[in-house]
This record gives C-alpha cells, structure tokens and sequence, in this order.
C-alpha cells in the first residue's frame, strides 16, 4: 500500500539496485547503478543517505568503570537495564535494540525504579508500538502473523479494510486496514497491524488493551465516536465477535427466542 501510495505521489523506485558509483556535474549528481542485471544512470538534485544509528560512546572512558560494550552494538545490559558495572545502568538508544524516542522514555522510567528505589522493572516486559511516519501510517504493537508462527503460537486473525468505515470514505482515505492477531481460541490480543492517515494515534488504543489485559470482546464494547476513523478498531471486535455465533450458540438463540415470544 504504501509503495502504492508513493507511485501515485509521482515517486519512482527502483527496487532492488546496487549503487556503482556517483559523479558530480556542476549543481546536479549523476548515479550509476545496476539493477536487474542492466546499468542505469539518473541524475537528481540531491542525495539522502540513510546511514543507520551508531552509539556514541567513544569519549565515555566505560573501561575505567568496567562497563562493557561493543562499538556496534552499545553499552551491555540486563533485563532490568543495569550494566556489567551494577551501580551504573544505561538507556536508550546506546543500549537497547527499539530505537524510538518513547522507547528511550519508557527506558529511562524502569532506570529511575530500578537504580533508586529497589525496583525489578524488567526490558522484556514492555509492550512496545511503533509508527512508520509516511501517508498512509503504519502502526503497529506486539507480534507478527510469522514471529507468532516460530514461536509455535496458534493465532487467529482479523482485519477490516478502512473502505468499510464511513469517515475514511467521507475523508477520502480508504487506503489501509486494521488487523488484528488473538491466541486461537481467545479474545487475548497478541498483536496488531493499522494502516491509516492517523494509525500512529489509533495504535494506542490497542496497546492500552494489550498492557491491561483487555480482550478484544472488551474493545468491542467500547463505544466509539461516529464518524472516526479508529471506528475501524471497533469493527474488527465485531467481527471477531460474529464468529462466537456458532452454528450450536445460534441454535439455543433461536429455541430461547422462540420461548419466550
């Protein structure tokens, strides 16, 4: 969808290619690059490099502290975010492998628990989302269809396209969708995947449930405002819902529906 979306922008992608090299001629730079076995030329204006993140820890002297780290990889840590030295621990980006602003936040909180007043808080049990900030969102909480198929999890899962909910109709975007991953069997929600013009704000929603052990059948009780595009959410707890109507639940409506007329 988002690949969609960009072609439509008036983007061009070029899939797939390894870069060769780049000459400047005067304001303007020339790339060369192969892509699917052919050589290839554009010229642009300018060139965004996408480096990657490395830890800033050059200038920390940690081995006068015996603190260890890894130059890639950061400074060490246990689940409670203490390093190797147990009276210094660590935060963020130069420890931890979610590299998000708000995973930094929440970080520093288990630290303040953890190294002032005694706490165990523990990495491990956070329940992380994150947003991919482009048009249409991609928001997204807990596990994937494939990571809760190698960790032998049985899922159910449920997913409403956003040209079933009127205010995506209305706003004129219907590009995206809701899904949803459960325990097979259950309402408990393991996971979750929106694509919308806001799903970094409707994620969180399915995170609070998530981190307060709500289950879907509880989100479908939840009254949303209409029109909202996070009334997609809703719609998928109905639909999830619909399949609690089995063919023996239906026939008990119908024979205590038919007592008490």
């Amino acid at each position: 969808m988002i690949q969609q979306a960009l072609l439509q922008d008036g983007i061009q992608l070029v899939l797939q290619a390894q870069i060769q090299q780049v000459v400047v001629q005067g304001a303007e730079k020339v790339l060369m690059f192969q892509s699917q076995g052919q050589a290839h030329t554009v010229t642009v204006d300018a060139i965004l490099v996408g480096a990657g993140r490395a830890p800033n820890i050059e200038d920390l002297n940690l081995e006068a502290v015996g603190v260890a780290y890894d130059p890639k990889r950061g400074v060490q840590v246990n689940d409670h975010l203490q390093t190797t030295n147990p009276r210094i621990y660590a935060a963020g980006d130069v420890c931890m492998q979610w590299k998000f602003t708000h995973a930094a936040d929440a970080a520093a909180r288990i630290v303040i628990q953890n190294a002032l007043f005694l706490g165990r808080k523990q990495l491990s049990t956070l329940t992380m989302p994150w947003v991919t900030y482009t048009d249409p969102e991609v928001a997204h909480v807990g596990l994937y269809e494939p990571e809760a198929k190698a960790q032998g999890i049985a899922i159910d899962t449920f997913q409403v396209p956003l040209t079933q909910v009127d205010r995506a109709i209305a706003d004129g975007e219907t590009t995206g969708f809701a899904k949803l991953h459960l325990k097979q069997g259950t309402d408990k929600i393991l996971g979750a995947t929106i694509v919308a013009r806001h799903a970094g704000d409707m994620i969180s929603e399915v995170t609070l449930a998530m981190v307060g052990n709500l289950g879907l059948k509880t989100l479908a009780s939840v009254i949303h405002p209409y029109p909202t595009q996070a009334e997609v959410i809703r719609k998928v707890a109905d639909a999830y819902n619909r399949t609690r109507l089995t063919p023996r639940v239906k026939r008990l409506f119908e024979r205590w529906l038919a007592w008490t007329r």
